[in-house]
């Protein structure tokens, strides 16, 4: 699908926005009356990001650039990532991503917009990812004690992490910003072929006071329209 067949669909069957554009696409869902709830800025890539303090210049000055544009698109988060081990200790990296997140929070104060950190699953997708567990997390969020930075929670690496989903993100939604769906295992649709009881999830996400967003991240097996309308109706509680 084209981003405008995405966006004309997910208007269509009551979705709010599509995540995960890049600066020049910010302004495409609005034809449809969505947003973008979730931009790239530039804040590194996956294996390459914020726990290498080398690499802090670079987000520093992306970030300068185009978090004012997300800002002035109406975007509401923006994401960025631990970045992978590669024989650093758990601890030096939380110091560094600390160190990163306190230097570019006041960016993302000012434009009022929220800076999400990715959890992702260092077992299967992402080999030695370092932000692959929530407690690791929520341990520089704490740090960093800003509302405009959070974590971005995936459900989807997070079941296969850690799994006791609705405990966990209860017990840290002050410290979450947005959600990510996609079913384990293999990332497809959210069906019966897969563990996660969605519906729970959401209930739980509801109770929690949580009023961002979630976002459906996976990869259909079949007719992407009739996957996507499948897993929003399930997570319409």
């Amino acid at each position: 699908m084209t981003l405008d067949e995405l966006c004309a669909y997910s208007a269509q069957i009551g979705l709010k926005g599509v995540d995960l554009l890049e600066p020049a696409d910010y302004e495409a869902p609005k034809k449809y009356g969505l947003i973008c709830t979730m931009g790239y800025v530039g804040a590194g890539t996956i294996p390459d990001a914020l726990n290498v303090v080398a690499n802090h210049d670079k987000i520093e000055e992306a970030m300068r650039l185009n978090v004012p544009l997300a800002a002035k698109a109406g975007v509401p988060n923006v994401i960025t990532f631990a970045g992978n081990r590669r024989g650093m200790s758990d601890e030096e990296g939380a110091k560094n991503v600390i160190l990163g997140l306190n230097r570019v929070k006041k960016i993302v104060e000012d434009n009022n917009v929220v800076l999400c950190l990715e959890l992702l699953n260092s077992k299967v997708n992402h080999k030695d990812y370092m932000a692959d567990h929530t407690a690791w997390g929520v341990e520089v969020m704490k740090e960093v004690n800003s509302p405009h930075v959070k974590l971005l929670y995936d459900i989807y690496h997070m079941q296969i992490m850690e799994g006791d989903l609705i405990a966990t993100i209860k017990a840290n939604i002050q410290w979450l910003g947005h959600f990510h769906t996609g079913g384990v295992p293999g990332r497809h649709e959210l069906n019966d072929t897969q563990e996660v009881q969605w519906d729970g999830v959401m209930r739980g996400i509801v109770e929690s006071g949580f009023k961002g967003y979630v976002a459906h991240e996976f990869v259909p097996t079949g007719d992407p329209r009739a996957s996507l309308l499948q897993a929003v109706d399930l997570c319409d509680v």
